[in-house]
């Protein structure tokens, strides 16, 4: 009976072991972090943010003064001017919130912007990581930047260092 059970646990062993599956995981935030593209284009993003938002602050300061000036001079104003100005300050709102939208909304000049300075930085580790998979068997490769993906790893798994080796950056 011994036997059977010792042979049964040997077979349950081998067969684990040859079905055994090859990860690794790595921080693309880390390896993004060391890349001085990344850096660049992080740079090139917030000054352009920082542009567009002090345009935004500029019209929303106009309107806010001309909010003030319509509210301390309405009760002298004729029926006709009212409704005008009142179209004016549906007008400029309105402005406002498209140029808002555009700049910062889903796919406006933001969104824009990160695909054309971000993504190829991106696609270069994509294809690093593709290449390391590929070279050194893996099975699956797990992603632990966003925190979601992995509870816990190893730190002797994370291959974000040979990630940044194998496209030259150290």
């Amino acid at each position: 009976m011994k036997k059977y059970i010792l042979v049964a646990f040997a077979t349950f062993c081998f067969y684990t072991a040859t079905n055994a599956q090859r990860y690794a995981v790595i921080d693309t935030k880390y390896i993004l972090d060391k890349m001085q593209d990344y850096k660049d284009a992080e740079k090139k993003l917030q000054a352009a943010s920082e542009q567009w938002q002090k345009e935004i602050d500029g019209k929303q300061n106009e309107l806010e003064r001309m909010y003030k000036n319509f509210d301390a001079e309405q009760y002298m104003l004729t029926d006709e001017l009212k409704k005008k100005r009142e179209d004016e300050l549906f007008n400029k709102e309105k402005d406002l919130r498209e140029l808002q939208k555009r700049r910062f909304g889903y796919e406006g000049d933001l969104f824009k912007e990160r695909q054309k300075l971000v993504k190829p930085i991106q696609d270069r580790v994509y294809n690093a990581v593709q290449k390391l998979a590929v070279a050194r068997a893996y099975d699956f490769i797990l992603d632990k930047s966003e925190g979601i993906t992995v509870i816990f790893a190893d730190p002797k798994l994370d291959k974000s260092d040979d990630i940044l080796r194998e496209m030259g950056i150290k």
